[in-house]
């Protein structure tokens, strides 16, 4: 019984057959299918069928999605791309990932800008959306260039009030220059998928995502969302195979003329293929499905989690009961024992769940659309004969 399906997906059929099947392709013809697929006609290319699908779920237009290999290389992508200046602020929280605060670190310490963590909240206890929007808009300053948060974070399962958070920070830019304008970058790899939505609609300037968590994707695919105004914002820091502008610039010999596009940004370079171009097959499938149904069964199963740790004695649960500020990620403790202990204790009675990876370690138990309220019982059960 698999409560850490979140760490990285197992290929539901569809996506599957669809690896399979552009491997096949691949290996029966390698140079004229990758060569095509990449570089031959619109109708041929197979990076574009991605984008429009990846549009299509995220809301907004094929030409705004960058296709990358996971959370991490997103988040590197857009803040070493972004024109900081010595003297500049990265805002983020002291929740977020270690991807997330070193891919700021590494760029703000190149150019002498700085990043500044501070904490949403002081007790799991006292949680709320207008106590995090609060703390985000007080620790905004003059310098802040870019306020980076998570939209449900791994460490506790809290999810942000994005679309809150973002209307702040339109409303500090509303007596702002263009050139000081407050960014706001969203690592959203634990919502996508599993909350009900719209990204393109969220507020956020940048949106990236592993789609190989909570979208079933195939594993190691990723993307960026951003509007064409955002994108113009980015320098790109590694040469792209997906879009012939800088490659013509390059035959002659010159810079390529016109803003940054999001293609341009999609890293180069030689790839699994057949799991790049299967990309669509997950979409396809969380559509067919429906993204409404997904995500209320994700809340049921986690809800269900959490009401039956909160009758356990000894357990402490830290992710929120608001619906609002959860998603598909229920963290807690049990007194008196380590968290090693009890997920060999789970373990050894078929039950796979996770710790989280931060400095202050929570046991996470993550009920996807795979597990059944049956899976949730059994769990809850072997957690109240921990001894």
């Amino acid at each position: 019984m698999n409560f850490a399906s979140f760490f990285i997906v197992s290929h539901p059929k569809p996506v599957r057959d669809a690896i399979e099947r552009l491997r096949q392709q691949i290996d029966e013809d390698p140079f004229l299918t990758v060569n095509n697929g990449m570089f031959g006609t619109d109708a041929q290319n197979l990076q574009r069928p991605v984008r429009e699908a990846a549009a299509g779920y995220l809301g907004g237009k094929p030409e705004e999605v960058c296709l990358t290999s996971n959370t991490t290389t997103g988040l590197a992508l857009i803040y070493h791309g972004l024109s900081l200046r010595a003297g500049d602020e990265v805002l983020t929280t002291i929740h977020d990932h270690y991807a997330h605060h070193e891919a700021i670190r590494l760029a703000t310490n190149r150019v002498g800008a700085s990043m500044r963590k501070v904490a949403l909240f002081d007790h799991h206890n006292t949680i709320s959306a207008d106590q995090i929007i609060g703390r985000l808009r007080a620790a905004i300053k003059a310098n802040t260039r870019v306020v980076g948060v998570t939209w449900v974070h791994s460490s506790s399962g809290l999810r942000l009030p994005i679309r809150a958070i973002a209307d702040v920070i339109a409303k500090i830019n509303s007596k702002r220059t263009e050139n000081n304008r407050v960014l706001l970058v969203v690592d959203g790899v634990h919502g996508l998928g599993a909350v009900d939505e719209t990204v393109a609609e969220m507020g956020a300037d940048f949106f990236a995502a592993g789609t190989h968590k909570w979208l079933f994707a195939p594993r190691g695919t990723g993307l960026i969302w951003a509007k064409a105004e955002n994108w113009a914002r980015l320098t790109p820091i590694i040469p792209t195979f997906s879009s012939p502008e800088p490659y013509d610039a390059w035959v002659r010999d010159e810079p390529p003329k016109g803003p940054t596009k999001a293609d341009w940004i999609t890293p180069g370079g030689f790839y699994a293929y057949e799991h790049q171009w299967a990309m669509p097959a997950a979409f396809h499938f969380h559509q067919q499905i429906g993204r409404k149904r997904i995500a209320e069964r994700i809340y049921e199963l986690n809800a269900f989690i959490k009401q039956g740790l909160a009758e356990i004695p000894d357990i402490t649960v830290y992710t929120p009961n608001d619906p609002k500020l959860s998603a598909g990620i229920v963290s807690f403790r049990v007194k008196g024992k380590k968290n090693e202990g009890v997920l060999k204790h789970l373990l050894g009675q078929n039950i796979l769940a996770s710790i989280s990876p931060y400095g202050i370690a929570y046991l996470r138990l993550a009920a996807g659309i795979m597990n059944t309220p049956a899976e949730v019982e059994s769990a809850l059960k072997a957690l109240r004969s921990l001894k």
